[in-house]
């Protein structure tokens, strides 16, 4: 027990050393040199309403008092929340430059049982009210302070639309009109129709987005309005988008309007699209269309705001897509190219099987696939997530390799809220994936030595990560097998990035080569451990407890 404690100590003295040698590298590299690039951005993904609450007066609301099923009501996280621990420069160490969040607009008032025990709309993806924001997760005021908090740390705001579905129809929530939303046939997923013009499951109605049929706002909506004091205001923007675009008011024309306001009004930077294989695919290619110019629009109106010139970016949720599988997704009678209709990047389920193979295999794959037929776009890869039953590491007992496997590999990083600070995933009493969705393990990252020494090791890699786009956006290159180290260069007109790793290195005394990415006599720092080296013959000579290291200039 005291070794144990003793290594604990000797590791966060370590990396107290490294921070203190690193922290001018990388806040010069931030501050002066280093780019936001989307394709090597590092994302973090949170369930709103479980990862903190900062504001318990917004913790019950419409009644929502009925028992529900293990971690399937609200739990109180919410916008001022996330913004806390921007506040508190959480994401920062981590090395965190995008925060996308689960939908925060106005939910279903009521809940359902879908076989897996009565359930509120927690999670975000039952809407009522596209134009409102769930008072459980907070304010338009909340989420105004929330992003220009992020920009001020340079993180990117991701927020998730939905197109493809309204919420379940319950006591409380009525259904929308037929010319908008169908109730039946569920999909059976067998060909490109039965997949897109049906519904996910049984009583969620799907919206109609085939159709090119005009339709009358839903009365509800009208009532609900006029009740709040705004149905003049909203039926004029409405007008005026219409006649801006010249767009018949068809169901999914009225929802993308209602989504992309949430650009002009707060300068978000990007939105995973949910649910896309299950919509018509003129959707996106419109959706990305009315996103860059509600883009151009906040940018024209807010010009001391703006971070940079990068492009409203946009996540495609196509379940099952594969990295392999390149620009097409197969729906068994016919291919999609979702990147040419409307996306910069699709989620990568493929990236959980590919990590259990080794890391050059996962590098060298990744990167000539991004560096090929994906060039310009990209994929974002994750190990777990909110809704995918089968994560890589299910027990938690390869926290590191998680990190290490996800924060180098070329592509986009996504980590799921606790991936670092090794939240359970297996929650006894849960059914389906609320299993998946427990509040986030504030106190074990507070009090607890394993998680605080887990966590260092995210922070160390995602600062690097950060600071270098290389990893994410570069190109890959093997320098030796044994010990295994590789370079990851980037260029553009602008800028260039050029780093060596090593991983499974021996603990103590090694020796890495460094091929010919740094020149002889040039100082190096390992981003890891804080020492500085010389490059001598094409290589290095480290001393650390470590088997890893991230040599970078100094």
């Amino acid at each position: 027990m005291k070794k144990q404690n003793t290594y604990v100590l000797l590791f966060a003295l370590a990396f107290l050393a490294s921070c203190s040698s690193s922290k001018m590298v990388s806040t010069t590299k931030k501050e002066t040199k280093t780019p936001f690039i989307w394709e090597a951005a590092s994302v973090y993904f949170l369930m709103t309403d479980r990862f903190n609450n900062g504001d318990t007066a917004n913790d019950q609301n419409y009644n929502r008092t009925k028992t529900s099923g293990k971690l399937r009501g609200f739990q109180g996280g919410d916008i001022k929340g996330i913004s806390q621990k921007i506040d508190e420069g959480y994401f920062d160490k981590l090395g965190i430059n995008a925060i996308w969040f689960t939908p925060i607009v106005e939910q279903i008032h009521d809940g359902v049982d879908e076989g897996t025990g009565y359930s509120y709309a927690f999670h975000g993806y039952w809407t009522r009210d596209w134009t409102a924001l769930d008072p459980n997760f907070g304010t338009k005021d909340d989420l105004a302070a929330l992003v220009e908090k992020a920009h001020a740390h340079g993180i990117r705001i991701i927020l998730d639309g939905v197109i493809n579905h309204t919420g379940p129809v319950t006591p409380e929530d009525s259904v929308w009109p037929q010319d908008w939303v169908r109730t039946d046939p569920e999909c059976d997923y067998k060909t490109f129709e039965t997949t897109t013009a049906c519904t996910l499951v049984k009583n969620l109605p799907d919206i109609k987005t085939e159709s090119n049929q005009e339709v009358a706002l839903p009365p509800f909506l009208i009532q609900k309005w006029k009740a709040e004091g705004r149905y003049e205001k909203e039926v004029a923007s409405l007008d005026a988008f219409f006649k801006r675009t010249g767009y018949p008011r068809t169901s999914k024309n009225y929802i993308i309007k209602w989504l992309t306001d949430y650009i002009v009004t707060y300068g978000i930077d990007g939105y995973r699209a949910d649910t896309v294989k299950h919509t018509n695919l003129s959707v996106w290619s419109d959706f990305k269309t009315q996103c860059d110019y509600a883009f151009a629009t906040w940018k024209k109106n807010n010009p001391t705001k703006v971070l940079d010139n990068n492009p409203f970016y946009t996540i495609s949720e196509v379940y099952n897509y594969n990295i392999s599988a390149g620009k097409y997704f197969d729906f068994g009678d016919k291919k999609v190219n979702y990147y040419d209709n409307g996306f910069s990047n699709m989620i990568n389920f493929e990236f959980k099987s590919d990590a259990l193979k080794g890391y050059e295999f996962i590098f060298s794959k990744y990167s000539n696939a991004l560096n090929g037929e994906l060039k310009g776009h990209s994929v974002l890869n994750y190990l777990s997530s909110h809704d995918d039953g089968s994560p890589f590491d299910a027990n938690r007992t390869k926290n590191k390799e998680t990190a290490t496997k996800l924060l180098l590999s070329p592509g986009l990083a996504q980590v799921f809220y606790g991936d670092e600070s090794a939240r359970s995933l297996v929650v006894e009493g849960t059914e389906g994936d609320a299993t998946l969705r427990s509040f986030m393990n504030w106190e074990d990252i507070k009090s607890d030595k394993a998680t605080q020494e887990a966590l260092l090791h995210w922070q160390k890699l995602g600062q690097f990560r950060k600071n270098h786009p290389s990893i994410g956006a570069g190109v890959h290159q093997e320098i030796t097998a044994q010990p295994y180290t590789f370079s990851r260069t980037f260029y553009n007109d602008k800028y260039t990035d050029q780093v060596v790793v090593g991983l499974n290195l021996p603990i103590g005394k090694k020796e890495l080569s460094v091929g010919s990415i740094f020149a002889n006599g040039i100082t190096l720092i390992d981003a890891y451990s804080g020492k500085l080296v010389t490059v001598t013959d094409g290589k290095v000579s480290l001393d650390t407890p470590f088997d890893i290291a991230l040599l970078e200039k100094q």
